[in-house]
Parts: C-alpha cells; sequence; structure tokens
C-alpha cells in the first residue's frame, strides 16, 4: 500500500493522474458536445429537452455524471500541487527568458488557463444545472412525459450579448488549454514515440480547435436566430 501512497504523491505519479483524468475529460467533452448540438434542432427544444431528460434520470448517466465531478475536481486539485511545487523549486524566476523558443504560450500558461475554465464551469453549472435543480423553470409535455423545458432556460440566456461573448472566449480559453494538454498526457503516460509524435500533436490540435469551435457555434446560431 505504502508504494502506491508514494507514487500518487511523487511528481511523476501525480503527472499520470493529470494525464488519465485529462483524457477521461477530454472524452467527456466529445460527448458532452454531441447532446448539446442538438440544441440547433429546429424541433423547438423537443430533442434538446429529450436529452437533457435521459441525463438527469438514467442512474448509469449519473454515475458517470459524478465521476466526471470527482475528476474535474482531482485533475484541479492535482494540478495546483503541481503548480506549487513546480514554483517552491525556482522561487526565483529568470532575468533572461528563453521560453518563447522552448514552449508555448499554452504550456506555459496551463495553471492561469485552468483556473480561468474551473470559473466558467462554476458559472455554467450555475446558469445550467442549478436553475434546474432549484430554480423556477417552465415545464414542457413531450410524448405524455412532463419535464423541465431546459431548451428555453439556454435560449433564453443566449439573448443576452454578454453571455455569448463569454461563452465564445471561455471556448478560447478552452482551445488554448487542450492544444498543449491534449499531447501533454501522451507524453506523461509514456506513450509518446518518434514515430508517431507528429500523428498525437496534429489530432491534438484538431481537436483543441474543432471541439471549442462548435461549442462556441451553439451560443452564437442561437443568438442570430433569435435576433432573426
Amino acid at each position: 500500500m505504502s508504494w502506491i501512497i508514494n507514487t500518487l504523491t511523487s511528481t511523476i505519479g501525480r503527472k499520470v493522474i493529470m494525464a488519465l483524468t485529462g483524457l477521461f475529460l477530454i472524452l467527456f467533452l466529445a460527448v458532452h458536445l454531441v447532446g448539446n448540438l442538438q440544441l440547433l434542432y429546429h424541433d423547438g427544444g423537443e430533442a434538446f429537452n429529450l436529452y437533457t431528460q435521459f441525463m438527469a434520470h438514467n442512474p448509469l448517466i449519473q454515475i458517470v455524471s459524478k465521476g466526471n465531478f470527482f475528476f474535474i475536481f482531482l485533475h484541479i486539485f492535482v494540478s495546483l500541487t503541481l503548480y506549487v511545487r513546480n514554483k517552491k523549486a525556482r522561487p526565483i524566476g529568470y532575468k533572461v527568458s528563453a521560453g518563447n523558443s522552448n514552449s508555448t504560450w499554452s504550456s506555459r500558461s496551463m495553471a492561469l488557463l485552468g483556473t480561468f475554465i474551473l470559473i466558467f464551469i462554476g458559472l455554467h453549472l450555475y446558469g445550467f444545472w442549478f436553475n434546474l435543480k432549484f430554480g423556477e423553470v417552465a415545464m414542457v409535455t413531450i410524448d405524455g412525459v412532463s419535464m423541465h423545458n431546459a431548451y428555453a432556460l439556454v435560449a433564453e440566456s443566449y439573448t443576452i450579448p454578454g453571455v455569448v461573448a463569454f461563452y465564445i472566449f471561455s471556448m478560447i480559453v478552452l482551445a488554448f488549454h487542450l492544444w498543449h494538454g491534449f499531447a501533454s498526457a501522451f507524453q506523461s503516460l509514456g506513450l509518446n514515440h518518434p514515430k508517431y509524435n507528429g500523428i498525437i500533436s496534429g489530432m491534438g490540435k484538431l481537436y483543441a480547435v474543432i471541439i471549442p469551435a462548435l461549442f462556441a457555434l451553439i451560443p452564437i446560431y442561437m443568438y442570430l436566430n433569435n435576433a432573426g
């Protein structure tokens, strides 16, 4: 048992945890996007409401959802401990930094990017999950089943320019975070290989652009559609 504790509390062990939780969250983003894209259907929100109802009442989904929150907070906690440890190891910065030539801005700013993403998650949960659970959300009946009109809640929030702008900016931040994090996760797990590094890096960059861009497309489309 002691070797497990030593591994998980070591720098290498924590990087492995960061990589595994990061890859899980990357997968979750893709699944979450599939559900959110149903907001774009021209069906009065029926598909999205059915999706939300299923997510809220399926026992297996609820277990996965709680596990997802656990991995999010574990990812954040471990990243903070690594950041603090690195700062203590080198408390005085170099007078002349060659960081730009050795690393990307996103790789040097993961803590800052992650902090903003955490703020976004908190506000996102408050605006959607909290209001669905504890707010006064209109009900709608689909196929004889009464459920919260989650679509109306989202659609109303995307009529506010500031909300749309904040969401778009948050997706840009997420893109920078994924730009470095995707390939870094494979490297931390020792899965990088000169033969495949280019493929992994390319896939990571495509993912970092496409997934946040599609997320950002949703509020843009809904805002323009409502404005029209």
